[in-house]
């Protein structure tokens, strides 16, 4: 078998990613011992901080919630044939639109008005700061990755600029706006589950996370189970083949960038709505360049990018812990620890993929081989 014979979609989206994930740890942790510290101590404080208790691992699954919003909108854009790097930008002015529809109605709407206008607004303005670098790109020419990148720095300053000047409290000396009223709070996970009979410690994580595993759902359907899907994943394969096939490529670009922008938007449910109940300079928190390298560990697929997210979430909350238990363990070795697994899962994933393809489809043949010979009469014409 010739090492560039095509990867078997099940080797790409199965055992590609467990096999780059172990490389990252075996890396990581041989690092980790070069600098005094015991790579087996290390893993298990971080397992065990993520999700050994209930609170650990509702920590886990409040930045799994963020990351699987910026992990689908790097998916989304990626099938359509673009990289889009500015999930950053597009999820602060998403927050920003949930905030200033908050900051207006919560006080004398209820909830059940406010959250869905809120929701509505971090999907219109995530796709109103996606929709510009989109027809640049479309009607132009001009790189996404060139202008999605300049539009994160833009969408940073707006925010501060409102914050300073429009949106924080008269005499406060905090960079942040005034406390949204209650009917703007998304239900946390330990009311939610109260309700349902169940205890459960306090923690940032809120229903919003439902919110993000419909989005999963959602894509996978939009992708792969609709026209609009084909068209945007064929534009993707080949824009020359789509536009001879009557697809406008040009349309794609546009569908493709509103949808990844509408995505990242809805991060703003879960940081302003669901955790701080107002508006935050640093609410994002490098979240939307997290969420690359969870597309890519999740091979751009919805189940993948949800698997990759609690992956991410573990290693925040994992590495929060370590650095805590762990005396000389610092967050700049998380920090280390995230690296290899961007490196090996994004980077280096395929200089190692055809020696994983050809062995793992050779051990599926022996096996199957074998099973052949051992039924009776397999040896008999």
């Amino acid at each position: 078998m010739s090492a560039n014979q095509p990867m078997s979609r099940w080797v790409e989206l199965g055992v590609l990613p467990v096999v780059n994930l172990l490389v990252a740890l075996l890396a990581a942790g041989a690092v980790v011992a070069l600098v005094g510290q015991n790579p087996v101590d290390v893993l298990t404080f971080l397992i065990r901080g993520a999700f050994g208790t209930p609170r650990g691992l509702s920590y886990t699954l409040y930045y799994t919630t963020t990351f699987i919003f910026t992990g689908l909108a790097v998916a989304v854009a990626f099938h359509g044939g673009l990289f889009n790097i500015g999930g950053e930008g597009q999820a602060i002015m998403g927050g920003l639109g949930a905030g200033l529809v908050a900051l207006w109605l919560s006080y004398s709407q209820p909830a059940w008005v406010v959250l869905p206008v809120m929701l509505m607004a971090s999907i219109v303005f995530g796709i109103a700061w996606a929709a510009v670098p989109a027809y640049l790109q479309a009607y132009r020419g001009s790189h996404v990755v060139i202008t999605t990148i300049m539009f994160n720095f833009l969408a940073s300053t707006l925010l501060v600029y409102l914050l300073v000047n429009h949106l924080k409290p008269p005499g406060s000396m905090s960079v942040e706006s005034s406390v949204f009223g209650p009917s703007a709070k998304l239900t946390s996970m330990r009311d939610f589950l109260g309700w349902l009979g169940r205890d459960w410690p306090a923690s940032p994580l809120n229903i919003s996370f439902f919110l993000a595993l419909l989005a999963a759902v959602g894509v996978y359907f939009l992708l792969w189970h609709t026209r609009m899907g084909y068209a945007l994943r064929a534009v993707g394969s080949s824009a020359n083949a789509a536009a001879y096939a009557g697809i406008k490529p040009k349309h794609q670009v546009m569908i493709a960038m509103g949808f990844s922008g509408a995505l990242a938007g809805m991060v703003g449910m879960n940081e302003i709505a669901g955790v701080n109940g107002k508006l935050l300079l640093e609410f994002v928190s490098g979240a939307g360049f997290t969420g690359i390298a969870v597309a890519l560990i999740g091979r751009n697929h919805p189940i993948g990018i949800v698997l990759a997210s609690v992956l991410f979430g573990a290693l925040f909350q994992g590495g929060a812990e370590v650095s805590f238990e762990i005396r000389g363990f610092s967050r700049d070795m998380v920090v280390m620890l995230q690296g290899f697994i961007v490196l090996f899962s994004g980077a280096m994933a395929y200089v190692i993929a055809p020696w994983v393809n050809k062995g793992a489809v050779s051990l599926v043949s022996l096996l199957s081989r074998s099973r052949h010979k051992e039924e009776p009469g397999a040896s008999h014409g």
